[in-house]
């Protein structure tokens, strides 16, 4: 295990240190939500309490509630090295935005173009363009994992492509396989065809440092409560895009870059937080040694949080493989660890995945079982959707000890329910 300030990370964070009737908390449901830092409340307090106004005024609050929004859009711009904090658009969840960026896409789109969404995402990146291409008339090619690989294939995409493709809807990392896709050469690919491509970055924030102006695609989506903030949905859009693009929105409001995205009045408190969500790394990424701008303690913070969440979860995935009749739906190679993020899902011959998670949270090892909104996911690999899968999700604030315990329990827990079913 890498040298990594495991227990200064942890005391910054008070759910962890929180017991239920004597019984100490494991967290391991990370890719559904994250727990936050102290910081993170405190600013969302602390805003409610001394910058609490609506925007456009001249007086104090609302002043300060304006900064505090400059503010939040800046640290997204550098979380994601957008060129500006025009092309960040935040909102109340990812899917709550993308449909509204469906719909304001669909206004530039007539019946018969083409639309690409995989069989690897998250359904708030699949249901949206669904029922946009249903609206109006539009034709959806669907675009398969290679379950070898567990990624999406370069040449699955280019034969998928045509003239009429206007769109390509991609993910980051999937929500229960973990893998990780080459966005930025299947963004090339789509490019090259003239399509625009929007990309799921939900399940890979927390883990991997994005790039924007790198990937070289249109738009990109992630959630703040995923990387340790709030409940709120940032996107960015590409400035000369969303430039050219008309909102569905009040006619009275802004026209001005990102305001014109964002409808109504916006959550000014999460805001806050999510800007401290954002320091939390840089200031990770300080205590590694980085002296650089924001971005670059950002970045410095990454590489600390891989090096020390990668052996988590090759420790994680080798204690599983020991388990006959388990199957681990994803990467599994040591030797491929970069292509994933340290989310493991797996299923066990004759098994109720509910049973085991029931097991397992009675003895408060959070972890979820089902499909996990990855509905074309269970499809594809033929796993019935109303049971789905057991999915394990670490994070960087995680410990070997606690991954031990997880396996013990997930040993002793299969071992059980096969008994009682003999």
């Amino acid at each position: 295990m890498v040298d990594f300030p495991i227990e200064v990370v942890r005391g910054q964070f008070p759910a962890l240190s929180l017991t239920d009737k004597g019984r100490r908390r494991i967290y391991l449901d990370n890719p559904a939500g994250t727990q936050v830092p102290q910081a993170v409340a405190d600013e969302v307090s602390r805003c409610l309490l001394t910058t609490n106004a609506n925007l456009g005024g001249y007086f104090e609050t609302t002043i300060a509630a304006q900064s505090v929004v400059d503010e939040a859009h800046q640290a997204m711009a550098d979380f994601l090295g957008a060129a500006s904090f025009e092309e960040i658009i935040i909102g109340a969840n990812m899917t709550t935005l993308t449909y509204h960026m469906s719909r304001t896409l669909g206004r530039t789109l007539k019946p018969g173009d083409e639309i690409i969404l995989t069989r690897m995402d998250h359904e708030g990146n699949v249901s949206p363009w669904l029922q946009l291409a249903e609206d109006f008339g539009l034709v959806v090619r669907w675009l398969p994992f290679e379950e070898k690989s567990w990624q999406v294939e370069e040449a699955t995409l280019t034969g998928l492509l045509s003239d009429k493709t206007k769109l390509v809807a991609l993910n980051y990392a999937s929500n229960l396989t973990g893998s990780i896709n080459r966005v930025k050469a299947l963004t090339a690919i789509a490019k090259q065809a003239g399509a625009l491509v929007y990309v799921d970055a939900v399940q890979f924030a927390p883990h991997g440092l994005i790039d924007v102006q790198e990937l070289g695609c249109d738009f990109l989506i992630c959630s703040a409560y995923k990387f340790f903030g709030p409940h709120m949905g940032i996107l960015w859009g590409r400035r000369e895009v969303i430039d050219g693009l008309k909102p569905y929105k009040c006619r009275c409001s802004s026209n001005g870059l990102p305001e014109r995205f964002e409808l109504g009045t916006p959550q000014i408190e999460l805001m806050a937080g999510l800007t401290a969500a954002v320091d939390y790394f840089a200031e990770l990424g300080a205590a590694a040694g980085e002296g650089g701008s924001r971005r670059q303690k950002i970045a410095r913070a990454f590489e600390a949080c891989i090096a020390y969440e990668n052996p988590l979860a090759q420790r994680l995935i080798d204690g599983l493989s020991d388990i006959s009749g388990l199957t681990i739906h994803g990467i599994t190679d040591r030797k491929r660890l970069a292509d994933r993020v340290p989310t493991v899902s797996f299923t066990v011959d004759g098994i109720v995945p509910e049973t085991i998670v029931r097991q397992m949270n009675a003895e408060n090892i959070f972890l979820w079982s089902g499909h996990n909104y990855a509905w074309e996911i269970v499809h594809q690999l033929g796993i019935p959707a109303e049971q789905g899968v057991v999915r394990i999700g670490i994070a960087h604030y995680n410990t070997a000890p606690e991954i031990d315990e997880t396996l013990e329990s997930v040993h002793r827990v299969i071992a059980m329910l096969r008994q009682q079913r003999s």
